[in-house]
């Protein structure tokens, strides 16, 4: 059963929470769920779309067939092999292997518990992150620091990074060669902390991640495993998606849900 914090939490992302009238066993109390997920919407003629998911079943989780082929780092890009936290943010923040230095105010390292089990993987910064040089400060941030502590791992207690380091001008998406020059500091940032468990939030990180074009609805619900390391893969929607389709944030907790207990019983 939830506390009364992680309930006021679950109103900050926009879900409502409602007892069950039947009994549940003692196992059940200890695991984020609903009964019922309210999303309240927008404006006074929005009105209440009510949906019911019920906290992802084990059957569910499913572990996807074959694994991501991962690419090896572009030549262009400074080997940073053996680099230490303090020797990688020095490099990142210094790199020019692709375009996007030209642009930005300054580079989006990453943040948060190097010895995190959860790390979570965003796709870019925008622009109160590129003036911060921190990733997820602005209301996308402000809604996944809301969804993390729902499941009991606060900002603090885990790391946030994304697939490139520098804003991407205008807030487009990052090009295919953007990425693959990113790419290798990524993989020392997810080296060093060895998690337990990677979030994917949003289409860009999970493409990037996981070698794969599939849709994020397609890819959500399944545990993927990410080479090297074997470390299991969460797919779910980007926050500033959910900020503009508040009604897919029950599929969002579903996400969550999953998230915790992997972490759970890792």
């Amino acid at each position: 059963m939830l506390d009364a914090r992680r309930r006021a939490v679950l109103d900050a992302i926009g879900i409502e929470m409602w007892r069950s009238r039947h009994p549940v066993s003692a196992a059940a109390m200890d695991e984020p769920s609903l009964h019922q997920v309210v999303e309240s919407g927008h404006g006074a003629s929005a009105g209440r779309a009510v949906a019911g998911p019920e906290p992802l079943a084990d059957d569910r989780v499913r572990v996807a067939d074959g694994r991501p082929s991962v690419s090896p780092p572009l030549d262009a890009t400074e080997n940073v092999a053996g680099l230490d936290w303090e020797a990688l943010r020095a490099t990142v923040a210094s790199c020019t292997a692709c375009a996007l230095h030209a642009t930005r105010a300054q580079a989006v390292f990453g943040v948060g518990n190097q010895d995190a089990r959860l790390m979570v993987i965003g796709e870019a910064p925008g622009a109160d992150e590129d003036r911060k040089g921190e990733p997820f400060v602005g209301r996308a941030g402000q809604l996944l620091n809301a969804m993390l502590a729902a499941i009991g791992y606060p900002r603090e207690t885990v790391y946030i990074a994304n697939i490139v380091k520098c804003r991407p001008p205008g807030n487009r998406d990052p090009h295919v060669e953007e990425a693959a020059a990113c790419r290798v500091y990524l993989l020392r940032q997810i080296e060093l902390i060895k998690p337990q468990l990677i979030l994917c939030v949003g289409r860009i990180s999970a493409h990037n991640l996981l070698g794969t074009e599939e849709p994020v609805g397609r890819l959500r619900g399944s545990v993927h495993r990410f080479d090297p390391g074997d470390i299991p893969v969460l797919v779910t929607y980007h926050p500033a998606y959910l900020l503009r389709q508040p009604q897919e944030k029950a599929k969002a907790w579903q996400d969550l849900q999953a998230a915790w207990r992997l972490l759970k019983s890792a």
